[in-house]
Parts: C-alpha cells; structure tokens; sequence
C-alpha cells in the first residue's frame, strides 16, 4: 500500500513554519495588507530558521531538506498570507533551484551559499512589460564586448523587485535569432543590485498581494562579467523553463494552503452565523460550497505532493507540476469566491480575512503560466501533441545527509 503519512521530519517543519507565520505575520499581516507595506524583517527572521534555504543541500548552506519539505513551507506560509509564499517562490523557486541545478562551482559559493543562508535575497527576470506568457517576446540584450556581456532591457512584474540583492535574468545574446524568435539565442545572467546601470522601483497598483513587494527593474549597459552567464549561451530558455517548473511547484503547494485557509473560515462562520434559527452550516447550498473547498483541497495537496516526491527522485515534473499548479490555482480563486458569499456582508469586508484571501488568489491563476496555459498543456500531454524530453541539466535527487 503507497504510504501517504507524512515523515516525521515532515511533520516538523510543518509545524515550524505553521508556528513561526502564526506568531510573527498572523498579528499584523491584515495591516500591512492595507497600508501596502512590505515587512522586511520576515526575511530576517526566514532566514534564521533556515526557511529560504529548506531544500538546498547543507553544503551549500541551506538546510538539506527535501522537495516535499519546501512544499509544506510554501503551504503553511500562504495559509497566512500569500506574499510570504512569493518570498519562497522567486529565492528558492525561481532562483536558488536554478543555481543548484545549472550554476557552476565558482557561481555556487559566491550566490548560492550566501541566499540559502539568507545574506541575500534573489528572485528572477523573465517578464517585460510587454511580455508574459509569451516569453519569447522578451526584448531585453546581452551583447558580448571582450570578457563582459552588456545588458539592456526592462523588467516588471518582479517580486522583490526592490528588495532582492541578486536577480536571474533572461536576455537575447543572438540577435539574428532575436529577430526569428529562435529560442536557442536567449541566455541567462546572474546580475547584481550593485552593478553599476541597474535601477528598481515599485509597482503600488496592484489590489493584491499588497503586503508582498512587487516592481520592476531597468537594466542600463550593464555590465555583467562573462563568468556571471548561467550555464552555457543558448540555454536561457531552457533554464527559464526549468525555473518556472519549481516555481509552479511552490505556487501549486501555497495555492493548496489558501484553500485551507479558506475552508476553516468558512467553517468557522458557518458554526457560529445563526439565520431562520439555526447555523448556516446546517443550509445545505453553504455545504455545497464548504464540501467543494474540502474536495479542492485535499485533491491539490495530493497533486503537489506527487510532483514534490518526483523531484525528490530526480525524475522529471513538467507536467505533474503544471497540473498541480493549474488545479489549486483555480480552486484557490473559487474557494476565496466561496467564502466571501458564505460570509456574506461581512466577507466583503476588510474586516475579515477572506476578501484578502480572494484578492492574493488571483494573482494565481496569471503567473507563472496562465490557467489558460496550462490547460493548453495539460490537453496536450493527453493528446499526445506534447511529450517532454530529457533534459541535459535536471534538479538535483534528494539525497539525505
């Protein structure tokens, strides 16, 4: 029989990170959330219990965790707010995952060392203003001149755009291949704040999200040495593709934890909200949509854990996480719907938590693949259209210490 329990070094970060969001974001999360402010003493305070290093190997700082661990992280975290998920998302996700798995030696300690540790923070350069889904259409350069690669572009859409000390960023390196839309001339760059002809800035229209930091960034002639080039010239579309394979991971997994969140509010209010004499809970439409979040959400833990314990295997998890991600998402945006109406009037206040919770889930459904995205490819992959193939570079097994 598959063994579903969770081990007991499971268990213990679940609880960690369950304890930790509980005692240092719960209490002020509805605040910042409404005045826009990010916190930026919670990556401090990640750091010092080694949650943005969970799964990198202890030799390389981190806590030598496994996938499945970074997933419950990412649960228990968006259970509180969705903009500490996003945190784990770009620097362990997007970024960390990628230097692990494509970054040299040399490039290993001197930017993978210090994030697991969380001396630095990082998060990652795919998105322009006026490409998304598309990423092909991305118009930032890097063109070679002697022992250094001259970077030129704009970002946006950038979590911690403001905040993060090294960025991953995609650029054309080919222009001939620019101009064909080959994806074989994109490359990938690890780029620091300090480098001179580097500029950030927020984005504060958003209407989600709003404890998290969000911006973009504008690279001038930059110049970043050649030993800064991830991987080979070429590759940055296969290294943007690999990333977006661990973000979807931590997005399907946070996406998990914002139905749970929805789920004991709404259950909460329906045992305690009394109409026509009795809890709304016994009115059977309010158990329709109680009995939908409980569904959702223990269908999107299996998904998530499925993908976690492929990585954990070194096996690959394109698809696995595409339609994790794709089903919680969904679900996260619908659950966050159904508790507002299960609250009714005062669902649709700021008073209680579940209109954040419907305004943070939206975000999901959009990044990271539209829903759209991953419908395309998950009627693929059962078509037979689409079929991945091996990769010269994959995420490293898990190999306990």
């Amino acid at each position: 029989m598959p063994n579903f329990d969770l081990s007991e070094d499971h268990l213990a970060v679940e609880q960690m990170v369950r304890d930790f969001a509980a005692k240092e974001v719960a209490p002020h999360i509805q605040e910042n959330d409404a005045k826009k402010h990010f916190d930026r003493s919670v990556l401090k305070k990640m750091a010092e219990l080694n949650i943005l290093g969970i799964c990198v190997p202890e030799e390389y700082g981190g806590a030598g965790m496994d996938y499945v661990s970074l997933g419950l992280a990412c649960e228990e975290l968006e259970y509180v707010d969705t903009s500490l998920r996003v945190i784990m998302s770009v620097h362990v996700g997007l970024n960390s995952l990628s230097l692990l798995a494509w970054a040299n030696e040399d490039q290993k300690q001197r930017y993978l060392v210090p994030q697991a540790k969380g001396e630095k923070i990082s998060t990652y350069g795919l998105t322009e203003p006026n490409a998304g889904s598309d990423a092909v259409g991305i118009q930032t350069t890097a063109v070679k001149k002697g022992e250094r690669y001259i970077l030129n572009g704009e970002k946006q859409w950038i979590s911690l755009a403001e905040v993060a000390d090294n960025f991953l960023v995609i650029a054309w390196t080919d222009q001939e291949k620019k101009k064909n839309r080959d994806h074989s001339g994109l490359s990938a760059f690890i780029v620091e704040r300090t480098f001179k002809g580097f500029e950030s800035g927020a984005m504060t229209h958003k209407w989600g999200i709003k404890a998290g930091n969000t911006g973009w960034f504008k690279l001038s002639d930059v110049e970043v040495p050649e030993e800064n080039l991830l991987a080979k010239e070429g590759e940055g579309f296969k290294i943007a593709m690999f990333s977006l394979d661990q973000g979807r991971y931590t997005v399907a997994a946070g996406a998990t934890g914002l139905i749970r969140a929805c789920l004991d509010e709404s259950v909460k209010w329906a045992q305690e909200r009394q109409t026509f004499g009795q809890p709304i809970g016994q009115h059977q439409l309010v158990k329709q949509m109680i009995a939908n979040m409980a569904r959702d959400y223990e269908c999107s833990r299996l998904l998530w854990l499925k993908a976690g314990e492929l990585k954990n295997q070194g096996k690959r998890n394109t698809k696995e996480s595409s339609l994790a991600k794709w089903v919680s998402t969904v679900a996260s945006e619908q659950a966050g719907s159904d508790a507002i109406q299960i609250l009714g009037s005062y669902g649709y206040s700021d008073e209680y938590p579940v209109g954040r919770f419907w305004r943070n889930s939206k975000g999901g459904v959009i990044y990271e693949g539209t829903r759209e995205i991953h419908t395309l490819m998950q009627a693929d992959y059962a078509l037979g259209y689409r079929v991945d193939k091996p990769t010269r570079i994959s995420l490293p097994k898990y190999e306990k210490s």
